[in-house]
């Protein structure tokens, strides 16, 4: 069966400098082995399949998938899945909200001022301080000491992150970890006054060997919660990721004055087709 298709390129400013994800836009009926068996050739970090909605409010539900398993929830894949389906006739039962279904619960989007798409940071599944066999495993992985770990915190929204505060933006930049058998992201400060706050990077075991993701939209938005509420940063703010692997993912993070955290991006769509699935 033919269904329509779309690569979206997100979290950048100028296309094919973000983060890719492949987004079947009619998933309906298709079984778990047979998204898994897609989403594992296409071999991006996610792909997506939209389904009609099931929760009351929904406009949409959708299916999300790394080349080796499910996730109740990513952030990238989130912003591209809309963009997809807005793009492809989808109509939200709200002007000026498009909510999204996926296994974490509703997720909810809207345009920014600039005309991007952002989501509200989910609730995070897991936080807290981070026991010593853990942090551990974390700075044997990165490769550093632990003296020069400034913070850490449990910050897993879905996908299972654990995130580490290093002393500046360079010392990220210098990371050269080993295999990744933890979900961890590791942030630094650039300088005051520079464009971006955060220089950001994210391991994952799902994307094999090192399994450096260009832009990661659920880490952002985890990392936002914290280092908001622990002094860390102040909002608005623009995180930088993926200067490591050549992207340019700029990561736009704003909090209204009800304390909802938004984590915003552009997105642009790449490819255009359909797929035999």
């Amino acid at each position: 069966m033919q269904r329509p298709f779309r690569q979206v390129d997100v979290f950048a400013d100028e296309p094919y400098f973000g983060n890719p994800v492949a987004v079947v836009v009619d998933g309906k009926g298709l079984v778990t082995e047979e998204m898994q068996r897609f989403a594992s050739w296409t071999n991006l970090s996610e792909t997506t399949f939209v389904m009609p909605p099931e929760a009351a409010g929904s406009d949409y539900r959708v299916r999300i998938f790394t080349p080796s398993r499910e996730l109740p929830f990513a952030g990238h894949p989130t912003l591209g899945t809309c963009h997809a389906w807005l793009a492809d006739g989808g109509t939200p039962q709200r002007a000026d909200v498009i909510v999204q279904e996926c296994d974490a619960g509703l997720v909810e989007l809207r345009r920014t001022d600039d005309g991007a798409l952002a989501f509200a940071a989910p609730p995070l599944l897991r936080s807290g301080p981070v026991d010593d066999e853990t942090l551990h495993r974390i700075v044997s992985m990165l490769g550093i000491g632990r003296a020069e770990v400034v913070d850490a915190q449990w910050v897993d929204n879905g996908p299972g992150w654990v995130a580490v505060l290093l002393a500046t933006a360079d010392a990220v930049l210098a990371l050269r970890p080993g295999p990744a058998d933890l979900d961890v992201g590791v942030a630094g400060p650039y300088p005051a006054g520079s464009p971006e706050a955060f220089e950001v990077r994210a391991f994952t075991p799902s994307l094999g060997g090192v399994g450096e993701d260009p832009v990661t939209g659920s880490l952002n938005a985890s990392l936002a919660g914290w280092l908001l509420a622990s002094g860390h940063a102040t909002a608005p703010y623009i995180a930088s990721q993926g200067t490591v692997l050549g992207r340019r993912g700029r990561v736009r993070i704003s909090r209204d004055p009800g304390g909802a955290i938004w984590v915003g991006g552009s997105t642009t769509v790449g490819v255009t087709g359909s797929v035999d699935l």
